[in-house]
């Protein structure tokens, strides 16, 4: 049977409160996100799809791209906990949002002036990354391709941000030039996992997203080691890479490589859990949504695999036939029509 179609990331989430709503908005506005449409659900609408008694009210934020990489604001009127906070990447249960930015340093000076000024803010500055650097490189002579990647932390908000020299991807991070920080949609999202190997199998053999990496370990350079904070092999820690992407669009048509990606980081050794602080209705970083085509289907073959939590099919907060369910990682998901 043919798999339905799949977006891959359609939205990063976040949830706030009424107070934070307008600085909230006018922060992503610096990375060029713009307020779409909004829509509300009550306690129990809330409570059938997302698990959580409380009304809310959600915004959704576009940059450049308008079928993907999205990023939507929940406001519940009563949150159950303060979220991921300041926790660092590397835990069960981060999430996190990847942008490209054609200003990264810019950001890390906002960065280091916010801790200067006592701000709750977690911070890694940028580290440069080689991209297929050969052994006869000239300086000068040769393209130089490379990112300085760095991580931003706050109460609300998780990101990675990079940028690139010496290369492009035209369709993966359009960046809104109008914006302060000359930011891009999401190129992909993150989450750190610490389970079995084949538990990640129900992205791409139940869900259809395609894998473009399968269980490859990290080459534990200097730039991933401080970004993530890894202790490497010596001292008993393992990291495995998987990339999952939107399905292929045939056998026959070379792929193009785009926004929207879901980047899983399996750990093996042993992490603090915190799953219990991103799902909805904790404040912070909270869900990822992917979109679907015929949702009865998905909804079908989530219920027949080891998802859990599967919830019947309900409008959500923008009018769109939803359901969610809790992944065989442990992370809480949600798709729509």
């Amino acid at each position: 049977m043919e798999i339905p179609s799949i977006s891959g990331l359609y939205e990063f989430v976040i949830a706030a409160t009424a107070e934070s709503e307008s600085v909230f908005i006018q922060y992503w506005q610096q990375f060029g996100f713009t307020v779409g449409e909004s829509g509300t659900l009550n306690a129990k609408g809330a409570n059938q799809l997302y698990g959580i008694n409380s009304d809310l009210r959600s915004l959704r934020l576009y940059n450049q791209v308008t079928d993907r990489s999205l990023l939507r604001l929940m406001i519940w009127e009563k949150a159950i906990n303060e979220g991921l906070g300041l926790t660092p990447l590397k835990a069960v249960g981060s999430r996190w949002g990847t942008s490209l930015s054609l200003d990264v340093f810019n950001i890390a000076n906002h960065a280091e002036d916010a801790i200067a000024a006592g701000l709750p803010v977690y911070y890694v500055p940028p580290q440069r990354n080689l991209i297929n650097r050969s052994e006869s490189f000239e300086p000068f002579i040769q393209a130089n391709p490379c990112v300085h990647e760095m991580v931003l932390i706050q109460p609300l908000t998780r990101q990675v941000l990079f940028e690139r020299h010496d290369y492009t991807i035209p369709n993966s991070g359009i960046v809104n030039q109008d914006s302060h920080f000359k930011g891009s949609e999401f190129v992909h999202v993150g989450l750190i996992v610490e389970c079995e190997h084949e538990k990640l199998d129900f992205y791409d053999q139940v869900l259809g997203l395609h894998r473009a990496v399968n269980n490859r370990e990290s080459k534990y350079g200097e730039a991933s080691r401080r970004i993530l904070e890894l202790k490497g092999p010596e001292n008993g820690e393992h990291m495995l890479n998987y990339y999952f992407t939107a399905p292929l669009p045939s056998t026959t048509e070379q792929p193009k490589t785009r926004s929207g990606n879901i980047e899983v980081l399996r750990f093996e050794g042993s992490l603090p859990n915190k799953l219990n602080y991103s799902r909805p209705g904790c404040l912070g970083v909270c869900l990822y949504t992917m979109k679907v085509r015929d949702i009865e289907s998905y909804h079908q073959r989530v219920s027949s695999s080891e998802a859990t939590e599967v919830t019947q099919m309900y409008e959500n907060e923008f009018g769109e036939k939803s359901f969610s369910f809790v992944a065989p990682d442990g992370y809480f998901w949600t798709l729509l029509e």
